[in-house]
């Protein structure tokens, strides 16, 4: 099986944080959230792993070549013409069976099905309560008869997560092909839910499996969100310093240094962080950051970012100082 990973889009939704690294580098419990997506293949038989970049992609190439062994290519998506674009340029790389995986989710889902399934193709869904927000399916009898991107009047209150699996990937791209001859667009992109719904149209045999999980990683609360379920699964093992009070689940990274403070419950901190005379609840504290004399509730703090002062709501870039109340941060 191979896999397909579009890794293109500027992550707007998510600045200032993806104005020096790119969304799916975003960290949340510890690990960037491709890092998360990556982990869940380790159940399928991978040979070939395909990831579409674009903004910042030399980071995504060299994160992926330090810590995962995958047979990798990397591909640039030079025009952002939506998704059925993105995953045609991986054509002449994989061919069989392919997973399609973008990287705006974490889920939890049974990925071992796709070794037995006879179909031609799954998509896992999950029951939401605003179907407008996202593609959806409309099954009769288990199978999968109409796929609508973000729908103005919903026809099913099921969405796609963001994981498709087909059986033949060659008449994906065949697909997409028609799609662009033809101009086939939604809201001014090709998208990959118009070309599946070709492939039904051409009889193709499409089933549902449904995510037990799905946790969104696109904007500054959701990644919140996405932190706090993820901590809830897997609590950080080092929990103890000594002049603080760490309260569970946490994610404590190497060489931080917590001194008079009070940290989670729901708090990741990275590597060589420093949290003095401070209380930090529900929050995401990246590499090299320093909080002194503050409280911080649901933040995200930047890589090598400065904090200090009164309670406060932060979204912090990297490298950035904030200062309240008059003093320096050391």
């Amino acid at each position: 099986m191979n896999v397909i990973i579009p890794t293109a889009g500027l992550g707007t939704r998510l600045r200032p944080h993806t104005h020096t690294r790119p969304k799916p580098l975003v960290p949340v419990a510890g690990k960037a959230v491709l890092g998360h997506l990556l982990d869940k293949l380790q159940v399928l038989p991978i040979e070939d792993v395909v990831f579409i970049t674009g903004y910042l992609g030399t980071q995504i190439e060299e994160y992926v070549r330090k810590n995962y062994d995958f047979k990798t290519h990397f591909v640039e998506q030079t025009e952002l013409k939506g998704q059925a674009h993105a995953i045609a340029l991986a054509r002449g790389m994989v061919s069989g069976p392919t997973l399609i995986l973008f990287v705006d989710t974490i889920f939890e889902a049974n990925l071992e099905v796709l070794n037995q399934t006879d179909a031609d193709g799954v998509i896992y869904v999950s029951q939401v309560d605003d179907p407008s927000r996202f593609g959806v399916v409309l099954l009769e009898d288990g199978i999968i008869t109409r796929l609508v991107e973000k729908p103005n009047t919903p026809i099913s209150n099921l969405a796609v997560i963001g994981a498709y699996y087909v059986r033949d990937v060659e008449k994906l791209f065949a697909a997409v092909d028609t799609l662009i001859e033809r101009n086939i667009q939604t809201k001014g992109e090709f998208y990959l839910a118009d070309a599946l719904q070709l492939m039904i149209d051409d009889g193709a045999r499409f089933v549902a499996e449904t995510a037990t999980v799905w946790e969104d990683c696109g904007t500054a609360p959701a990644l919140l969100r996405t932190n706090r379920y993820l901590l809830e699964q897997n609590n950080s093992d080092v929990v103890q310093r000594n002049g603080a009070i760490i309260v569970p689940p946490v994610f404590i990274g190497e060489n931080v240094e917590i001194s008079n403070s009070i940290v989670g419950p729901y708090v990741s901190v990275a590597d060589n962080s420093v949290i003095v005379d401070s209380i930090v609840r529900n929050s995401i504290i990246n590499q090299s950051a320093r909080i002194q004399s503050s409280t911080l509730e649901g933040s995200l703090i930047g890589d090598g970012a400065r904090v200090e002062g009164e309670f406060q709501r932060l979204n912090v870039g990297d490298s950035s100082v904030i200062s309240f109340g008059g003093t320096n941060v050391q």
